[in-house]
């Protein structure tokens, strides 16, 4: 059975190049991680529109519900001998309201499609491919709250910690003026964590569901925390998370900070780390995306070794680096906790 997927289009003629480079990607990971048998996938273009097309036999649901959240896509087809296409049903992977990660606009933010791609990505990697349950998503510098939109939407529990206090407080304004918007069920709490030295740190809390018995049973959680993403140890439980996703500063417009002082960004690389390795599961994954003209591939993964990971050094996960805009050329390590 040949599949078509047709891409989703970009105003930017040079960025959809690079989308067309991590499609296939994308695509690859999750095939991989499923054990789907196929030809190779390639870019083609079918009445001159760029389609993802690969041959594979009838995909199980499960395999299809993975492989229909790719998130470069707008339509599934079966591609007959003749040429014509037969829309084939996408299936949803999560209840919440789809323009939840786009709306919300501001400096610096990730294309949220390009976070489902690290999420998808990192998740191929895991053990934790093909768990039926809720997973957890930490971002450990979550600014306004991009991935732990796209982790809920996906019907995952998120978790992100920020040094902004500002950017959470936008970011919690935004989710409860969108959550009644959709009429989404949901609860909000706020509370403290005490640390080490009589330090606090605050938190805020989204309890989330479809309906009245959800709320009731068990709602997702998205939580929010004003905290230095260098003592995750102190801020998120160990061993609670499956996935750890974060797009780094880029280090273009501002650098990050640590102590009121300027910081490297290797150097804030390799403080986060151990955090998130203490917050992962067995299996789990962690994904960083990064400005090549800033931050070299070969320091996050000699960091990501360093904190005891297992770095995705084979294809397809061996070359995610693509153009973004003029200062930015954009990649991703992904390593897996042993």
């Amino acid at each position: 059975m040949r599949y078509a997927m047709l891409l989703k289009p970009h105003p930017n003629v040079r960025y959809r190049q690079s989308l067309q480079k991590l499609a296939l990607i994308e695509l690859e990971c999750i095939l991989n991680a499923w054990n789907v048998d196929c030809k190779q996938p390639r870019v083609e273009n079918l009445a001159n529109e760029p389609f993802l097309v690969f041959e594979a036999q009838e995909m199980e649901e499960a395999a299809w519900r993975a492989v229909s959240a790719h998130s470069a896509i707008c339509l599934a087809a079966r591609l007959r001998d003749d040429g014509a296409l037969l829309p084939i049903r996408r299936i949803p992977t999560g209840w919440m309201p789809d323009d939840l990660p786009h709306v919300l606009k501001y400096k610096g933010k990730t294309n949220a499609d390009f976070t489902y791609l690290m999420l998808h990505c990192a998740r191929a990697a895991s053990a934790f491919a093909r768990e039926e349950g809720t997973l957890r998503v930490l971002d450990p510098m979550c600014g306004k709250g991009t991935t732990l939109m796209c982790a809920v939407c996906e019907n995952c529990e998120a978790v992100g910690v920020d040094t902004d206090a500002k950017a959470i407080r936008e970011a919690e304004n935004y989710l409860e003026r969108s959550l009644k918007l959709h009429r989404v069920k949901h609860r909000h709490t706020t509370g403290a964590l005490t640390l080490p030295g009589s330090a606090s740190a605050r938190w805020s809390e989204y309890a989330l569901a479809p309906d009245a018995q959800a709320m009731r049973e068990k709602p997702l959680t998205l939580r929010m925390i004003h905290g230095d993403a260098g003592a995750l140890d102190a801020l998120v439980r160990p061993q609670s998370c499956h996935l750890a996703v974060c797009d780094l500063p880029y280090g273009v417009q501002h650098a990050p900070r640590e102590g009121g002082g300027i910081s490297s960004l290797s150097r804030l690389v390799e403080r986060v780390l151990p955090g998130c390795v203490h917050a992962l599961k067995r299996g789990g994954a962690v994904a960083f995306a990064f400005n090549l003209n800033t931050l070299r591939r070969a320091e996050v993964a000699a960091q990501m070794e360093k904190a005891g990971l297992e770095v995705m050094s084979r294809p397809p996960y061996d070359d995610f680096s693509h153009w973004v805009e003029q200062a930015v050329d954009r990649d991703v390590v992904i390593a897996r906790k042993a």
